[in-house]
């Protein structure tokens, strides 16, 4: 499945709800089925700056594919990392760069949160696309000197 259509799946899911109570409630039920970040990684170097709670995200490069856990102290925002996890992980670090992720905007998602917790979305967008950038430095080839 590709990112456009995770993403669509996902835009689906969220049009069977009219009210945002409806929608918080899956998000909550969302975070419920979050792919666990083993405890280990539940240290500072993992935590994501910017969050008004405290969320955990742990990047596993296999094969040329990027795999996402995470855990966050707040059951609303395991939901919302779910949401990226689920479009994100199991992808190459270029196709994550190039994820615009508009079905956050189309869900409603964005405008629907606090400004703490948008903030909190933005700060672990950019550790994911951080991520993708260190894995896709490492993938290019080393440069060669010029003679």
């Amino acid at each position: 499945m590709s990112i456009k259509e995770a993403e669509a799946k996902i835009i689906g899911e969220f049009s069977y709800f009219e009210d945002w109570m409806d929608k918080y409630n899956y998000i909550i039920e969302l975070g419920k089925t979050l792919p666990m970040i083993d405890p280990v990684y539940k240290t500072d170097e993992y935590k994501i700056e910017g969050c008004q709670s405290n969320v955990w995200l742990q990047a596993e490069y296999k094969e040329g594919l990027l795999y996402f856990t995470a855990d966050s102290d707040a059951i609303i925002t395991k939901g919302i990392v779910n949401l990226l996890i689920r479009v994100l992980s199991g992808r190459t670090p270029q196709e994550i760069l190039n994820a615009d992720l508009a079905y956050l905007d189309e869900i409603g998602l964005k405008q629907h949160l606090s400004v703490t917790r948008s903030n909190g979305l933005l700060s672990m967008i950019k550790q994911i696309k951080r991520f993708a950038l260190v894995y896709s430095l490492k993938e290019q080839p080393e440069n060669t000197a010029v003679q």
